[in-house]
């Protein structure tokens, strides 16, 4: 048996210390107090390890790794305050108690879906009169001394768009936390987010260079490999004609992931959620229309990206010379070419990637989630990368044609063709694999891109100040 004991200094008396001692007996030295002893089972010494480093790091305001009696004092104030928010939240009826219905809605509306034998085990975890439902006493006596074991929590470790950066930003935004949005530490994670992308993508832009070329100039009678696409590339402009196009598409991430945020914000708003988090559905439709109107803000930088990546050796100075040559010779509206099948491809990609990653993220919390919400860096960077490539693989032909769509001055001779035709005269000539060129270097990218993204963004945070996970 272990006896953790908590010492509380009596009035008058010159103990001032309040810690917790972990003994199998009492410090004789210690005199003039009060003892509070509880005993606990020896094999239950780690969770009790567990339990008291939580709460030092939750209290430890001074930083020294000692909770002392001011501190575990506003540690309590500040966390009965967050769990009386947390109780509203889940009392949809608002008659002062829960009951498992609403502990499946809560949950529900988070996206994470869990039977009513589960919420009834829930709930008798917490019910000390046998009534199946929790008053507010019942939750903060449970609760009071378990920090940030909550919705908040998850929304706090299963980030996703922010921290992973494929070269698509179709993805549905991040949720924040209150605290988060409280303290600013929301954009912090943004700038993270960003400067991870910049670097991700940098790293990446080869392959990336070479799905474009494949996408527009492989076919039937060209079929381009990936050697043979690297080898053409450095042959015609060197080493360096591989990072073709990868500056402007850097430089797209900052403006787009500021509209995309703002947007959402606003949307969700129009929604009328009042809750921290929207359900799922609403995630996606507010989402979607963020990511368009972000999309429909920044697209002309999207065609100039093309056609800097397809362009030959001596062909542009730079982008503001492709910029005013497209301009003179083709018109305003050729920054808007492949607008439709790129505005079209937002919704299977931004849904499948959404539902995927809901789904492997539910799985986890059900099954692995006892002590900590935390999924690990594996978990996190696996759910990742499968739930970009579904997203990818489903948008792929609408991406390819959009592709076509915007190169199509680019390439000498070719006439003007709409979206319906172009995927005619694909599907004619070269089958429905036509519609999947250039899928084998964009694969390749995925799993080095949100590796990168990921380290990038950790380490970003560090130096930005983040302290959230």
């Amino acid at each position: 048996m272990l006896c953790l004991c908590l010492y509380v200094p009596l009035i008058g008396e010159d103990q001032t210390e309040f810690q917790y001692f972990e003994s199998k007996g009492l410090p004789a030295e210690l005199k003039s107090i009060f003892k509070l002893s509880v005993f606990i089972p020896s094999q239950e010494f780690s969770t009790y390890r567990q339990w008291k480093q939580k709460i030092v790091q939750a209290g430890d305001k001074d930083l020294d790794g000692q909770l002392d009696f001011e501190e575990f004092v506003h540690y309590l104030q500040d966390h009965e305050k967050k769990l009386r928010l947390v109780f509203k939240s889940l009392d949809k009826k608002n008659d002062g108690r829960i009951d498992a219905q609403e502990i499946m809605q809560s949950l529900r509306d988070l996206g994470v879906k869990i039977s009513e034998q589960q919420a009834e085990k829930i709930l008798k975890s917490m019910d000390k009169n046998g009534t199946m439902t929790i008053d507010w006493n019942e939750w903060r006596d449970y609760h009071l001394l378990h920090p940030v074991e909550n919705i908040p929590e998850i929304i706090l470790y299963w980030k996703h768009s922010t921290i992973f950066d494929v070269g698509e930003n179709l993805t549905v935004p991040d949720e924040f936390t209150v605290e988060e949005r409280q303290t600013g530490m929301w954009w912090r994670h943004l700038v993270a987010g960003g400067g991870a992308g910049a670097v991700s993508r940098t790293c990446t832009a080869p392959l990336d260079r070479l799905k474009v070329l494949m996408q527009v100039h492989a076919s039937r009678s060209n079929n381009m490999c990936i050697v043979g696409g690297f080898t053409q590339m450095i042959r015609e402009g060197g080493a360096k004609s591989l990072w073709r196009g990868n500056g402007i598409n850097v430089l797209k991430i900052a403006p787009e992931s500021a509209i995309k945020f703002m947007a959402y914000e606003q949307i969700k708003r129009l929604v009328g959620s009042d809750q921290e988090t929207l359900r799922i559905h609403e995630r996606l439709v507010a989402g979607s229309l963020a990511g368009a109107i972000a999309q429909s803000s920044i697209y002309p930088m999207e065609v100039l990206k093309t056609r800097m990546a397809l362009r030959k050796t001596g062909q542009y100075s730079g982008m503001l010379d492709c910029a005013r040559r497209i301009l003179a010779r083709e018109g305003v509206a050729a920054f808007y070419k492949g607008y439709v099948p790129n505005m079209l491809g937002i919704i299977p990609y931004a849904g499948i990637d959404l539902a995927v990653y809901e789904t492997l993220k539910n799985a986890w919390l059900q099954r692995y989630a006892v002590n900590s919400a935390d999924p690990g860096v594996f978990v996190l960077l696996a759910c990742g990368t499968i739930s970009s490539t579904c997203g990818q693989l489903a948008s792929y032909p609408l991406a390819l044609v959009r592709t076509r769509m915007q190169a199509q001055a680019s390439i000498e001779g070719a006439p003007e063709v709409t979206m319906s035709s172009l995927f005619r005269q694909i599907l004619r000539t070269e089958g429905a694999f036509g519609l999947y060129r250039g899928l084998a270097p964009n694969f390749m990218k995925v799993i080095p891109a949100v590796s990168i993204s990921y380290v990038v963004y950790e380490n970003l945070k560090i130096t930005l100040g983040v302290q959230s996970r």
